[in-house]
């Protein structure tokens, strides 16, 4: 056990997560008769629930600095409409659609950025607001119809990577793609790995990196092969990819930057950021800022794929986002939270969702069965810090006593101590 606490990062929740998404996805393959992982339905999955996942990006942020957004469907909605009418109305190219979108979701972030961060009003009653002033501005811009997008502008949502090269089994593309990120990881940890030895740092040991850099392989590749051969047409899906860019860019934001880094400490403790020089205002007005333009994204890849806006896009959005975020382990209390650990909550309720759906089950009862998931792995998480247990997966890798100050997340899968984290940069 403690080698694979090492494979993963020391990190228990996230090892957690990881083991129950897997579980899942075997219990899910042996009740369908093999359903869950045939290759079209691994495309629907990611497919139709990018626009979840995107939603959770933001909403870890905005969670970790100790708020919460409750708009984001309606944010979502209003925006999707804008730009259905916009390009239909006034003509617009379908790229300048998105751009007219994005900057559509970054003025609602500013506005409601500043009553949250400059007039004090607490995020919840901003959100709760902002959730029927915006659910009511799409019902009113679009007058309760549906509004069609241009096939070009349906791509973000409903597309999948052309074929090239020669005539294969394979998208060709999808898994040159899934080699090239496979290469870029393995050089990325193989030079960290050569800068920490050329100044004398601490080296985990080096078979351990390359058995923690196998799997992250062959779960990728397993992914690209299993999108690439499904049925002529299909493949990577374009939402699918600009989720995966998102990943990226927001992983090395929270963990790589003194922003990322002053989030983690506003959420941590305000007081002690503020004293540190941590402008959190400017925090709390960025990550609403953030929350908005991601909601617009996923609004519009939501229009993409349904091809048309309608007045019901968007409802119940920011509960399967928070439930992402709360069930890939972050902290009510915020200052605890990661993008990946938030990626894996969506797509356990992803696969939750789709083998429920692949068995039949009623809507009534696949709504029952994820508030309850929800519930019990937040209630069991609190439960157990309360009684100075560590969680269920803890107790089985536990092979010494663990650290009784809680931690604050700076990196993907560690740890560190919450003054490391408000010590930085103003």
């Amino acid at each position: 056990m403690d080698k694979l606490k090492q494979i993963f990062g020391g990190d228990t929740r996230q090892f957690g997560m990881i083991f129950a998404l897997v579980a899942l996805i075997i219990f899910f393959q042996i009740w369908t008769g093999g359903l869950t992982l045939k290759p079209d339905n691994v495309i629907n999955i990611f497919q139709g629930n990018a626009y979840i996942l995107v939603l959770a990006i933001g909403m870890v942020l905005v969670i970790i600095a100790g708020h919460i957004d409750l708009s984001v469907g309606s944010v979502a909605a209003a925006v999707g409409i804008s730009v259905a009418m916009a390009i239909r109305d006034w003509s617009l190219p379908w790229p300048v659609g998105i751009l007219f979108g994005l900057l559509v979701g970054a003025l609602i972030g500013a506005w409601q950025g500043f009553w949250v961060a400059y007039v004090g009003i607490p995020a919840f009653i901003v959100t709760l607001a902002g959730m029927l002033i915006f659910r009511g501005l799409n019902q009113y811009i679009g007058k309760s119809n549906t509004v069609p997008v241009p096939e070009g502008f349906q791509k973000i949502g409903a597309g999948y990577l052309p074929e090239v090269g020669p005539n294969t089994t394979y998208n060709n593309l999808t898994i040159l793609l899934g080699l090239l990120v496979v290469g870029a990881i393995i050089f990325g940890a193989l030079r960290t790995r050569r800068n920490q030895a050329k100044i004398g740092a601490h080296m985990e040991p080096m078979s351990i990196l390359g058995l923690r850099l196998a799997l992250i392989a062959a779960a990728i590749m397993a992914a690209m092969f299993l999108m690439a051969s499904g049925r002529k047409g299909t493949s990577l899906p374009y939402s699918a990819l600009i989720l995966g860019l998102l990943v990226i860019i927001y992983g090395f934001i929270s963990t790589r930057t003194v922003t990322g880094r002053h989030v983690y400490a506003v959420g941590g403790n305000r007081h002690a950021a503020e004293l540190s020089g941590v402008k959190t205002k400017k925090v709390d007005f960025l990550v609403m800022m953030n929350m908005s333009i991601l909601a617009a994204l996923a609004g519009m890849m939501f229009v993409a794929r349904s091809t048309s806006s309608g007045p019901f896009d968007g409802v119940g959005w920011e509960l399967d986002a928070i439930a992402a975020v709360f069930i890939g382990g972050a902290a009510v209390s915020g200052g605890v939270g990661t993008v990946v650990g938030s990626m894996i909550g969506g797509l356990v309720m992803a696969v939750l969702n789709n083998g429920l759906q692949l068995k039949g089950i009623g809507a009534d009862m696949t709504q029952i069965i994820k508030g309850l998931v929800l519930l019990t792995a937040v209630a069991f998480d609190v439960f157990q810090k309360s009684q100075g247990r560590p969680s269920l997966i803890g107790r089985l890798m536990r092979n010494k006593p663990q650290d009784v100050a809680a931690p604050a997340q700076t990196d993907l899968g560690r740890e560190a101590p919450v003054d490391q984290v408000v010590r930085t940069e103003s």
